[in-house]
């Protein structure tokens, strides 16, 4: 890879939540993995280097890494912009601080303006009303926002989930960037073994996924495909392999859930 623009790198697997469709399997029990706040500082270090323009911190939920304020002020110095994908369930003064700096976004995801509708989704009592206060806060602190409505009514069966009044709610609390997307069949989200049909087909192109164990993937959805592990060898000596790209297909872009250079219209996006 001699483009590289954009990075997700997943720096926990732990989340509050256990979504019925999480691509990456987070929730309660999931861990930090093997990678030290080194390794993460490090690897910011690298993707600056290689040449990309903006990085994503995921998880899992990635404010609940106690070095995320180091990663953001890690990459912010050397220059990237810097997105930060949340479920905002809880975001403490620290972190309100870290997020106010100018090149920070936040992203996240919303599925009803109805509270036990979301929360059949995100199996947690109570979450609706904490996300959505925290929009709320985000978008009253003027830091740049964006949010997915995931449709899983077809997984979930959860009946005529309200996608439209979810995009409706949030536009009255002032986020300007919404969309909606559909489950990738990955992860919590798969009924079968995932394949290229989940993918954009620009898998690879200018973007790179860092996992929790240290395995490099050409996209967050693309789990399955590894390129190597940085425990091993270095990111520089990964994306610079010559291999058989990933198979092209006509799937859908990774917007709104992933982001990076797989947006629609391709408008390469923080």
């Amino acid at each position: 890879m001699t483009d590289l623009r954009f990075a997700w790198l997943e720096i926990t697997g732990k989340c509050q939540l256990s979504c019925t469709h999480c691509y990456a399997e987070s929730g309660p029990r999931g861990t930090e993995g093997v990678l030290r706040t080194s390794d993460w500082l490090r690897l910011i270090d690298d993707v600056a280097e290689l040449g990309a323009q903006s990085v994503q911190f995921i998880g899992g939920e990635p404010t609940l890494h106690r070095d995320l304020p180091e990663f953001v002020d890690r990459a912010l110095g050397l220059g990237l912009e810097v997105e930060v994908f949340s479920n905002l369930v809880h975001i403490g003064p620290r972190l309100w601080d870290t997020f106010s700096r100018p090149g920070v976004r936040l992203a996240t995801s919303y599925y009803s303006d109805d509270a036990d509708q979301h929360e059949a989704i995100t199996r947690r009592r109570g979450s609706h009303a904490s996300t959505r206060a925290n929009i709320a806060e985000a978008v009253d602190r003027a830091i740049p926002l964006r949010a997915g409505v995931i449709d899983v009514s077809t997984s979930d069966h959860i009946g005529q989930q309200r996608t439209h009044a979810a995009r409706s709610d949030l536009s009255k609390l002032g986020v300007p960037d919404i969309g909606i997307d559909r489950v990738r069949a990955v992860g919590r989200g798969a009924n079968a073994s995932p394949g290229p049909d989940q993918l954009c087909g620009r898998c690879g192109h200018g973007a790179v996924a860092i996992s929790p164990s240290g395995e490099v993937w050409p996209c967050v959805f693309a789990r399955w495909i590894s390129l190597g592990n940085i425990l091993d060898t270095d990111l520089h000596t990964i994306l610079s392999a010559e291999r058989a790209a990933p198979p092209v297909t006509a799937g859908p872009s990774c917007w709104p859930q992933g982001g990076g250079t797989c947006a629609p219209n391709d408008e390469p996006r923080p």
